[in-house]
């Protein structure tokens, strides 16, 4: 186990991990598992500072894969409503395991590169629920984290050898988030063949996706003194707020 991951549970009422496919005709239809990318948001709603990088290591399917869906009436661009059709997944519940590493992107920010501060932090803030909202894909999925340890409990594949789900989306590589030159500057779509063993399943690096395009161009943020107050944004008048010494 690294020394700077996170092992929780993640669990909701509802999950749409939405197939951009279907997005366009504003027909939502949800993949069976959590993406990648969607798995990150989780993480960086527990705790993210733009000097780490959340990566998953892997995620464990607890409850039967099992759908519902409902009629929404989405809001026109031009005016009134329109009626469509989102398929979701309900009552699930996944077991997370990530790290986090630095962003090689980041070198103004490497004076903040504080491991155990940092990890502290996540582990702190997870135990609190998350520092932001956590949900499943999209908004109106509200979910909920707490600490666990991985592969605990029963799960409803466990004894299923092996189970693929076909091409589908990894994530996106954001401009500060690029390994090679080609994507700098840029945001990248990538897409993978996720196989589920025995419940689990065990994600690829971003910079292994094979299946990748360039889908625009895309700015760095700049992160300075204006915008960037590190452990600052927990202290109040030189105190910690609920927060151990430990931690700093």
């Amino acid at each position: 186990m690294k020394e700077n991951s996170i092992e929780f549970k993640v669990y909701g009422k509802y999950a749409l991990f939405s197939d951009p496919v279907t997005r366009v005709g504003g027909e939502k239809f949800t993949y069976q598992i959590p993406t990648y990318q969607a798995l990150k948001g989780v993480c960086e709603s527990i705790y993210w500072k733009p000097t780490i990088q959340w990566f998953i290591d892997k995620v464990r399917i607890i409850k039967p894969i099992q759908t519902q869906s409902q009629g929404v009436r989405p809001i026109n661009f031009t005016g009134g409503n329109t009626l469509s059709i989102y398929t979701y997944l309900k009552d699930v519940e996944y077991q997370v395991k990530a790290h986090f590493e630095w962003n090689e992107n980041r070198p103004d920010l490497v004076n903040d590169r504080n491991e155990n501060k940092h990890h502290n932090i996540a582990k702190r803030m997870l135990e609190r629920g998350g520092r932001r909202d956590i949900y499943l894909g999209t908004r109106e999925c509200q979910a909920y984290v707490e600490p666990c340890e991985f592969s605990s409990g029963k799960g409803h594949y466990d004894n299923i050898d092996e189970l693929s789900f076909g091409l589908m989306l990894h994530g996106i590589t954001y401009a500060d988030e690029a390994v090679t030159e080609a994507e700098k500057g840029h945001m990248t779509i990538r897409l993978w063949t996720p196989v589920m063993k025995k419940g689990i399943i065990e994600f690829i690096r971003p910079e292994d996706c094979t299946i990748r395009r360039i889908v625009g161009d895309m700015k760095m943020k700049h992160f300075g003194e204006g915008n960037f107050i590190g452990l600052d944004e927990f202290t109040e008048e030189g105190d910690l707020i609920g927060m151990d010494e430990c931690t700093l």
